[in-house]
């Protein structure tokens, strides 16, 4: 019957909407005019019937037909946090699964100063995955940025496309995670020259735009050289501590809002001590962390025969590398629990210009995809 509904469908003339799905023009079609009964059941087996990934493109065809196939399937479709799936494009900005991680891996093209996250399709370390994100490297004077994208050929900020950048300083020590969508309601942008762009309306009023500070990524400086592990620490702005406990919560995005141009804060031109851009990561980063939770990278223990420092990364690393790091969450003053010895993300080289990248809950793939980036950046301080 699957195939039955899914074949049937008849071409229709589509436009791009903001989450990244196709949706015909209007409501005005046969299958729009199902009772609602009848089309949740079907709908229904059809989500049932795919359970595993990647068989889930009769699922998101059924959300391309029309704007009530596409409701119900946004109401039936799970986030990953419950199914451990990512279905539709939001599904990056989501948190991962409570229980287990979820497989990613990384290629870099050094000629391009490119990175590929992909989605492993299986656990193994060789398969060909499914493409999520792009980040591209922009060298500036004083800082670097990394801009996010969900399309390999268009890195603008002005983009529909664009999802966030990573920014570090002039040493490559401390970084900051922008999001271009607000990450929780009340949510703050920062201003700066691309806010101004937005003042000026040299943007479309679809065009998806803002910087909103999630978390802050900090190298302590390595005593050692090239000789000691590194030391690196993640406060998640945008996670409250709470999240990791069995009852806690993170933020999670439902979708790619749309903004309007008279909703969007202006920013005079004029600069003033009150209205000047803020560098956020120009001095030290800001220790006050409001009860945020605060990562960590899992200290690895001295190998004795092997003569080199060690973590156990269970099969999905291959190759030794400074870079290489599990994070776990921070106790703080308090005993650990075990919801700190959970590994949230690890990260680690397998082979030439190929990574591996494992996350779950409550960071999303894309906050876990800008902190290994940042594993990448060169730290004349650190190394």
């Amino acid at each position: 019957m699957k195939v039955k509904y899914i074949t049937r469908l008849r071409p229709q003339r589509v436009i791009q909407d903001q989450d990244g799905l196709d949706e015909k023009k209007g409501d005005g079609c046969c299958w729009a005019d199902l009772p609602p009964e009848l089309m949740r059941e079907v709908l229904m087996r059809i989500e049932a019937s795919e359970s595993s990934w990647p068989t889930r493109r009769s699922v998101v065809a059924c959300a391309g037909v029309c704007r009530s196939w596409r409701q119900i399937i946004k109401e039936i479709v799970k986030v990953p946090e419950i199914s451990g799936m990512l279905t539709f494009p939001i599904s990056v900005k989501q948190p991962g699964p409570r229980d287990f991680p979820i497989y990613c891996f990384i290629k870099r093209d050094r000629s391009t100063q490119t990175y590929y996250l992909y989605l492993g399709l299986t656990s193994a370390l060789s398969d060909d995955g499914k493409f999520l994100l792009a980040a591209r490297k922009f060298k500036r004077p004083t800082w670097t940025d990394y801009i996010i994208s969900l399309s390999t050929d268009d890195m603008s900020k002005g983009s529909s496309a664009y999802i966030g950048k990573l920014r570090s300083n002039f040493l490559g020590t401390k970084f900051t995670i922008f999001d271009g969508k607000p990450p929780y309601p009340g949510a703050k942008m920062t201003r700066s020259r691309s806010s101004k762009l937005v003042s000026l309306k040299q943007v479309s009023p679809r065009v998806s735009f803002g910087n909103y500070p999630v978390a802050r990524i900090s190298y302590e400086q390595n005593m050692l050289g090239t000789r000691g592990p590194r030391k690196m620490e993640c406060v998640m702005d945008a996670i409250p501590a709470t999240a990791i406990k069995p009852e806690g919560m993170a933020p999670t995005q439902t979708e790619f809002p749309l903004f309007n141009m008279d909703s969007l804060p202006s920013t005079p031109l004029s600069h003033s001590k009150a209205t000047a851009p803020q560098n956020i990561i120009s001095g030290p980063l800001n220790d006050k962390r409001d009860g945020a939770l605060v990562l960590r990278n899992k200290a690895p223990r001295w190998h004795e025969q092997l003569q080199c420092w060690c973590l156990n990364f269970h099969g999905r690393v291959t190759v030794a590398s400074v870079k290489n790091f599990q994070l776990v969450a921070s106790p703080g003053n308090r005993p650990a629990s075990p919801e700190h010895e959970k590994i949230i993300l690890q990260f680690g080289k397998v082979g030439k210009d190929f990574f591996s990248m494992d996350y779950q809950y409550p960071i999303s793939a894309f906050q876990a995809f800008a902190i290994c980036i940042s594993s990448f950046d060169t730290r004349i301080a650190c190394e």
